[in-house]
């Protein structure tokens, strides 16, 4: 097994901690200003009871990563409550259920190619890009001339997730956002 650093880990990833399997939530790097140092706060939920916990990491400490078979596929469509993507180089179809994606189905677009993980066969997470491209399809008017600042307003994306955006970026725009945070990154 591999070990990575504590500042590596990001959303979706996979690791194991007390003998167990756990999926990456969310992933945030902590400075303190003074005397305190800089941390890795990370929330995971266990692959096979769901429970979910938060932990705090050192930022030079490292953490085990299982080994994952990993596969290319392609997202293909929703059905129901449940998503379905196809392998790249077997053209099989696998189905997976919402609440296994856990937040991640509000970047997902067709044909989007994404790295989904297996464990002793079985399906335990999936990767996305790191950024996806989404359109606007309703926000407040943007601010004529408005090239920087420092006030946010919300967006809803074409996917359905809500966004906080900069003031000049309007309706049927496309913004490049990040998978990890949900932030705003930049225009497209």
């Amino acid at each position: 097994m591999a070990k990575i650093l504590a500042t590596e880990i990001r959303a979706g990833n996979l690791l194991e901690w007390d003998k167990r399997l756990w999926r990456v939530l969310k992933s945030y790097h902590v400075h303190v200003g003074g005397r305190g140092g800089a941390y890795m706060q990370i929330e995971i939920k266990d692959i096979e009871s769901g429970q979910k916990r938060n932990e705090r990491l050192a930022t030079d400490e490292k953490i085990e990563r299982p080994y994952i078979d990993s596969r290319q596929m392609t997202y293909s469509y929703q059905d129901g409550d449940s998503y379905v993507f196809m392998d790249n180089e077997t053209f099989e179809q696998l189905t997976l259920p919402a609440e296994f994606l856990e937040g991640q189905t509000g970047y997902l677009l067709p044909s989007m190619e994404v790295q989904i993980n297996f464990h002793n066969g079985r399906t335990i997470g999936i990767q996305l890009p790191t950024s996806v491209v989404l359109e606007v399809v309703e926000t407040e008017p943007g601010i004529r001339n408005a090239t920087a600042t420092n006030s946010f307003k919300p967006a809803k994306m074409e996917t359905g997730i809500t966004v906080q955006v900069p003031g000049f970026v309007n309706t049927g725009e496309k913004i490049r956002v990040s998978t990890d945070s949900g932030s705003y990154m930049e225009r497209a």
